[in-house]
């Protein structure tokens, strides 16, 4: 009987984690539909994608995530744990496709001027950090951008949202050097980049806010 609970509240979480996941391929759909550059860590592979036709955008983003995977295992040494490894590359995998879903789901939207890109591109924004903190909630795995942002937080003993903040800033850069070197123009990463590097940390760290109130957990700044 408790055998069975266990495997409800496993299945419950991976449940969860999946809506997560869903959830922030739409809003990365959002940005890119925009026009004002995609969410920063979807920057370099979307980037790549303007670049080149060997693979779609989610099939970049894939690719991207098994840098990262790599990178977090480095980063934590001995302490990884290579099961949660494997689950993240399947999931790396879904998520790619599902993003090149969510970017066929919403091809019917219009952004006819730069209001409705600015709308849109806060839309974005806004379901991208909230598909992010319903996975972390739902306590299973995390995506490999996000997971690796949670390693360095846990060796450097930083806030994983400012920790992320950084990684952004850093993808946003990397994006504006391939825009400029193969396009000679931004595409791929512009100023909604920008604000979706301050903006989705800071959103997750409002979630995170309002969800400890509401339980009554204490709050810790770091």
């Amino acid at each position: 009987m408790h055998m069975n609970d266990a495997k409800k509240k496993i299945i419950i979480r991976y449940v969860i984690f999946l809506i997560g996941l869903f959830i922030a391929s739409v809003g990365v759909a959002f940005s890119t539909k925009a026009g004002l550059g995609t969410s920063p860590v979807a920057s370099v592979p979307y980037s790549i994608s303007l670049v080149s036709s060997l693979l779609t955008f989610g099939g970049w983003l894939n690719l991207f995530s098994v840098i990262q995977i790599i990178t977090q295992v480095v980063v934590l040494k001995g302490k990884c744990n290579y099961a949660e490894i494997a689950v993240q590359t399947v999931l790396a995998f879904v998520y790619g496709y599902l993003t090149d879903f969510s970017c066929w789901m919403i091809r019917g939207i219009e952004a006819g001027n730069y209001i409705i890109q600015f709308m849109l591109m806060l839309l974005g924004c806004i379901i991208l950090a909230f598909g992010i903190w319903i996975q972390f909630k739902g306590g299973v795995a995390m995506l490999p951008g996000e997971a690796m942002n949670r390693a360095v937080s846990s060796v450097t003993g930083k806030r994983y949202e400012n920790v992320k903040i950084i990684f952004d800033i850093l993808y946003i850069a990397s994006a504006a050097v391939i825009c400029f070197v193969f396009l000679g123009e931004l595409r791929g990463v512009r100023e909604g980049s920008i604000i979706a590097a301050v903006s989705v940390g800071s959103i997750i760290k409002l979630f995170n806010g309002v969800s400890d109130r509401l339980s009554g957990k204490p709050q810790h700044k770091k």
